[in-house]
């Protein structure tokens, strides 16, 4: 049980890990891009948020890992299309306010770029904001692709996973209730620290709860 918790983390942690990096930098950059530049991108950008978000997401996943089969990348794939969406939103939505302050119109005046604006100016201050939202997205991952594993659409065997594991010792709770018990509780576990340091970065990097703490 042990080993396979060992390897299991080898192989549930990197996915969520690498899932949230692909999701957080196209989120981000996506979201930058459509509340700097408003108009035509942001409209389409819109849309294709409000497109994913009324598509549930078990149903998009079958939909892909029936056609493209189930695999590594194919889950990783998966799982960062579900995770761009939150950032898009949140990061335009600091892009739209942000592009009005002075400091961006000096930099327009300065002859400043569209890019070097955004990656130069706009990223540096929401990178607070990207950073907690991809911490929290960590967790959610997790729980993502242990319920697509459970399901037989994750990690296949012989591969261990957390979600896998709970998908084989299903069948023995009644006679052996550990085998289900210990990779359930290796998931709640990890969930839970890295929301944990989800709500310690957000007092860290975002001094306004902290000022509201204080009030």
């Amino acid at each position: 049980m042990l080993s396979r918790l060992i390897w299991g983390a080898r192989v549930s942690l990197p996915i969520a890990l690498l899932a949230t990096a692909l999701g957080t930098a196209v989120g981000s950059v996506l979201g930058l891009v459509a509340g700097y530049y408003r108009g035509v991108v942001d409209a389409v950008t819109t849309k294709i948020i409000d497109v994913q978000l009324a598509f549930p997401f078990i149903l998009f996943a079958i939909s892909v890992i029936a056609v493209a089969g189930p695999g590594m990348s194919v889950l990783v794939g998966v799982l960062a299309i579900s995770s761009w969406v939150s950032h898009a939103r949140i990061v335009r939505g600091l892009a739209l306010s942000l592009r009005e302050r002075e400091f961006v119109q000096s930099a327009h005046a300065l002859g400043a770029t569209n890019g070097r604006i955004i990656f130069r100016h706009l990223l540096p201050d929401v990178l607070s904001v990207i950073i907690i939202l991809a911490t929290f997205e960590v967790g959610r991952i997790i729980v993502l692709e242990s319920t697509l594993s459970f399901l037989g659409l994750g990690v296949q065997p012989p591969t261990p996973s957390w979600g896998s594991d709970l998908r084989d010792a299903s069948v023995y709770v009644r006679q052996a209730w550990w085998m289900a018990t210990f990779p359930g509780l290796a998931i709640m576990v990890v969930v839970l620290g890295v929301n944990l340091l989800g709500d310690a970065l957000r007092d860290l990097l975002d001094p306004r709860t902290v000022h509201a703490k204080k009030g």
